[in-house]
């Protein structure tokens, strides 16, 4: 079996001196020298994070398969402090649709099955050089690629499968900027800095979202406190946004978003 094919259930099965057997490769592979291998507990099992540096820029192990992504809003419920948050935002004519389950329709990806190969993803977002539709060549001459939506999605939940990648609830009593203790700024399962500051807009191969933040833009206009959190759940795809950067009014915003290069085997 070739890495690429690895899957995140064969991962999680494995012992920890294999886990350090396949990150061995997966560094041999791209020339670069792991950093570190540990297991953490994620959903009520362990799960190996590796980190692996190349030229100066640590990235992790994304194990792949056929995995879900998206966000199931059938199944899910808000909180009562979740909708009567969001019914203070309406009334200061923000959000989309009667309720947060509406609003959330239209922002999120809906609930799939995908089959993603194993990449390694870059541990921190990186500023774009060049406008988006430049950059494919520009991290194709460092061995890198962008990754696809789908791609960061799952390298952002994990697999949770809950509205942000640390469960369905977000502090209701701030916002994400600028606060230090709350649960975006811890890594991802998979050891990622992402969806953490709602500042890091990233962008992917999709031209049709942004994910892991909204510029700001959440912040800047009192928004709310739901609505002030939704820019970093995971199946959030800011289609407005997207739509800004990728029109001719957004040509100059590129500075303001970031990239995560992905390494593929």
């Amino acid at each position: 079996m070739s890495l690429a094919d690895l899957s995140l259930d064969q991962w999680r099965s494995l012992d920890l001196p294999s886990a350090r057997r396949i990150a061995q490769e997966a560094a041999d592979l791209v020339e670069g020298h792991v950093t570190s291998v540990e297991t953490i507990e994620h959903l009520g099992a362990p799960l190996h994070r590796v980190r692996i540096e190349r030229e100066g820029q640590e990235f992790a192990l994304i194990p792949g398969g056929t995995v879900t992504v998206g966000f199931d809003l059938d199944t899910w419920q808000p909180t009562p402090e979740q909708t009567a948050d969001f019914a203070r935002s309406l009334e200061q004519g923000f959000g989309y649709g009667p309720d947060l389950r509406a609003h959330l329709a239209q922002i999120l990806s809906p609930r799939r099955n995908v089959t993603l190969a194993t990449v390694l993803m870059a541990v921190e977002a990186e500023n774009l050089t060049e406008p988006p539709a430049d950059m494919p060549a520009v991290l194709t001459a460092r061995g890198l690629r962008m990754p696809s939506s789908d791609e960061w999605e799952h390298a952002c939940g994990a697999a949770a499968g809950t509205l942000f990648r640390w469960g369905d609830e977000c502090p209701l009593d701030r916002i994400p900027y600028g606060d230090r203790t709350g649960p975006q700024n811890q890594l991802n399962a998979f050891g990622l800095r992402i969806a953490h500051d709602t500042y890091d807009a990233e962008l992917t191969s999709d031209v049709t979202a942004v994910h892991g933040g909204d510029g700001g833009e959440s912040v800047c206009g009192g928004y709310g406190s739901v609505l002030a959190w939704l820019p970093l759940a995971t199946a959030n795809r800011n289609p407005a946004m997207a739509e800004l950067v990728y029109s001719p009014d957004g040509e100059d915003l590129y500075e303001d978003f970031s990239i995560r290069p992905v390494i593929t085997f």
